[in-house]
């Protein structure tokens, strides 16, 4: 069953009304569901498909695509390389009889490209020879290394400079998606479960397909991570060997920010990973934001060499937090872990990146879809002057007001005391004060069931719930 992904969808089907052959990259995170897209939205119905295997040698991966176009009616002889092989291909794709558009679809293209094997060379000469010069050829390509796609493919500085006619970026799920998910695969959830399992799961599809009914999401996060034979107990590692040639400098970068609540410098992240200033480290950084892990953004009015990193990967942050640290074996470790520290640390944490991963929503609620926004955070240190403060999340209008969020997670709606609105109060006057800041300042609190009507709660301008963020954007 196909959950949202419309917009998706029906810009894959727009291929075949094109006039002319088109090229299209379909990239996102690993497991968040591109191949299933792609072939649902043309049910299989290709003129040629292949998939590169992870880890074969140069000679395996060109018998493997040997036996793809023997699937579709071509008997080679032993293919020698790449260009042989899409050669090939020109020659099952001309004795096709079919009528309209012919869907070549090659998935998990970056593991056929393997050392000197000169696949992106033929590629090139494939597309720039041969298919651009018809009218109807549709290749699709994807993979998991999301990176990889983006730099060899859709930022290509050689032959297939800006030869891509579309790219479709596949998002994670939003919350929304996920409870249709669950819904249409009859399991029982409640909201507040289904936010759990994003807490832990992030939005990736195929997590999420390990769900079974009638258990808990506490449940299942056990089955999921710490049971026998758990089927995403080696996932984190499996997930960073699969994208990056050398995860090593990747994971240290992981490995610094997971701790870090309102993210890290760029200098601040080579002091705590260990890594040299160099080329290697800024692929580093890019590759981790292209594949989602991390986000890369400006903290109010500062200039570009403050810019912060922040860990944004809920399953990454989960398995620091909790797969990471069960060194007891406990099969229930996630259930026995409830209302400890770490439980409530953690779930403070997820909540605040689950927020982030749905500003539209939050933008939806407020009244502010159509105002132009920039979203930003802020901190600063204590000085002679002021205090420090930090401010998570802050949206900076056109319209010359600030929503400043506190975001919280309870179990219940939210009291509002005298210490949390001074604290509030503070952080609004250091803001104020350090940034000249002219424009009105909203109070936001964007909690999971709202906030417990008092006195404070009056001097609270806006609330975004959990339900809103299940809203459409």
């Amino acid at each position: 069953m196909l959950i949202g992904r419309n917009y998706e969808r029906q810009q894959l089907l727009n291929l075949c009304n094109k006039e002319e052959s088109q090229f299209c990259a379909v990239y996102g995170r690993r497991r968040v569901g591109k191949t299933f897209l792609i072939r649902e939205t043309f049910n299989n119905q290709f003129a040629f498909t292949h998939t590169g295997s992870y880890g074969l040698p140069r000679e395996e991966q060109l018998d493997e695509f040997r036996l793809s176009l023997k699937k579709y009616g071509l008997k080679t002889s032993r293919l020698k390389n790449w260009r042989m092989a899409f050669h090939a291909l020109e020659e099952l794709l001309e004795s096709s009889s079919e009528n309209g558009k012919k869907i070549v679809f090659i998935d998990e293209l970056s593991w056929m490209d393997t050392t000197k094997s000169m696949f992106i060379s033929a590629l090139e000469n494939f597309w720039n020879a041969w298919a651009s010069a018809r009218k109807d050829i549709v290749l699709i390509v994807c993979g998991s290394a999301t990176s990889w796609i983006i730099n060899k493919i859709i930022n290509n500085h050689g032959g297939l400079h800006n030869r891509v006619t579309m790219q479709i970026y596949l998002r994670p799920f939003t919350l929304g998606e996920c409870e249709q998910f669950v819904s249409g695969n009859n399991i029982a959830m409640s909201r507040q479960e289904i936010a759990e399992g994003y807490m832990a799961l992030g939005g990736v599809p195929y997590y999420w397909t390990f769900l079974q009914n009638g258990l808990s999401m506490s449940q299942n996060i056990d089955k999921i991570f710490f049971g026998e034979n758990s089927p995403l107990k080696n996932e984190f590692n499996s997930m960073f060997s699969s994208l990056f040639e050398n995860e090593s400098p990747h994971l240290a970068v992981i490995e610094a920010l997971c701790g870090k609540k309102a993210g890290m410098t760029r200098s601040e992240i080579l002091a705590a990973s260990g890594l040299y200033d160099n080329a290697t480290f800024n692929n580093v950084l890019s590759e981790l934001e292209q594949c989602t892990f991390i986000r890369k953004f400006y903290a109010f009015k500062k200039k570009n060499k403050d810019v912060l990193y922040q860990l944004i990967d809920n399953f990454t942050l989960f398995y620091y937090h909790y797969i990471k640290q069960n060194s007891t074996h406990d099969n229930a470790f996630y259930t026995h872990s409830a209302n400890t520290k770490n439980r409530i640390s953690w779930q403070g944490l997820a909540f605040e990146r689950l927020c982030l991963w749905h500003i539209p929503q939050i933008k939806k609620k407020l009244g502010i879809s159509g105002i132009i926004s920039s979203v930003n955070s802020w901190r600063v240190s204590a000085n002679e002057e002021h205090e420090g403060a930090q401010i998570d999340l802050l949206i900076d209008r056109n319209d010359k007001v600030i929503n400043i969020c506190e975001i919280k997670y309870s179990d219940c709606a939210f009291a509002l005391t005298a210490k949390n609105y001074e604290d509030l109060r503070r952080k609004v006057s250091v803001f104020n004060a350090v940034t000249n800041n002219r424009k009105t300042i909203h109070l936001t609190m964007i909690t999971s069931f709202g906030i417990t009507h008092n006195a404070y709660a009056n001097q609270i301008q806006s609330q975004v719930t959990l339900d809103d963020l299940f809203l459409e954007p």
